[in-house]
């Protein structure tokens, strides 16, 4: 099924400390946005790309871009203070039909594949949004003031991930209530909760992880040595 992309690349990282954005990081001899943007680049569905990108580093990404041969990205947007900002920035500059798929997806998160991709796209289609997500692995705990209150029931906790699929309509109206009554979310998926619909989980890997801390550029070195792009 076809679909668009807002891809978000304006973020600051603070926790990867690198002074830098970290998507403009080295991960085996290219940015790491530009690995993220070649799994769209390369899908046969994708038929566009919306960058959203910080004011001050927009020329550093067209020129990624060019040199790269990223076609498929013909947008930039930019990005807001807060991630919800950057999103709303994102959809405002899609051009397609109010009915059709966009899916918003993290800069930071190389390792989505077109598997993925399409499951994530096909059931949107079907729902209006739809994620991916995994299960939890860990024991979570509730916490307040570094002590536990409780432990939460595993089994019905998932972790969340990009990328996030919607009707463009539906994703546009959750951004602009949230706008109209204050509310921000941790992701995308959360404003559409806010108007009470329905969102279906669709089952991820574990692979798919969001590039945060050094620990993680580690790992993807590690799924890069074994192929796993």
């Amino acid at each position: 099924m076809d679909y668009q992309v807002v891809v978000l690349a304006a973020g600051q990282g603070r926790r990867m400390g690198a002074g830098e954005n970290k998507v403009l990081l080295d991960l085996a001899g290219a940015p790491v946005i530009v690995h993220t943007l070649r799994v769209f680049e390369t899908d046969p569905s994708c038929k566009g790309i919306v960058l959203v990108t910080r004011d001050d580093e927009k020329e550093q990404f067209r020129a990624l871009v060019e040199d790269y041969r990223l076609k498929k990205v013909r947008t930039f947007a930019e990005g807001g203070k807060e991630r919800q900002e950057s999103v709303r920035s994102g959809l405002a500059v899609i051009k397609m039909d109010q009915k059709e798929i966009v899916l918003i997806h993290d800069g930071a998160r190389p390792f989505i594949t077109h598997r993925e991709i399409a499951t994530v796209t096909e059931a949107a289609a079907e729902s209006g949004a739809a994620l991916l997500a995994v299960p939890v692995k860990d024991t979570i705990k509730q916490v307040a003031d570094f002590t536990v209150e409780r432990t939460l029931e595993r089994k019905s906790l998932w972790a969340a991930q990009t990328p996030q699929a919607f009707r463009l309509f539906l994703i546009r109206r959750a951004h602009q209530e949230s706008l109209e009554t204050h509310f921000m979310g941790t992701d995308d998926v959360s404003l559409v909760e806010q108007m009470g619909l329905p969102v279906k989980i669709v089952e991820g890997s574990y692979r798919n992880i969001k590039l945060t801390t050094p620990e993680d550029l580690v790992i993807a070195q590690t799924f890069l040595q074994r192929g796993e792009e």
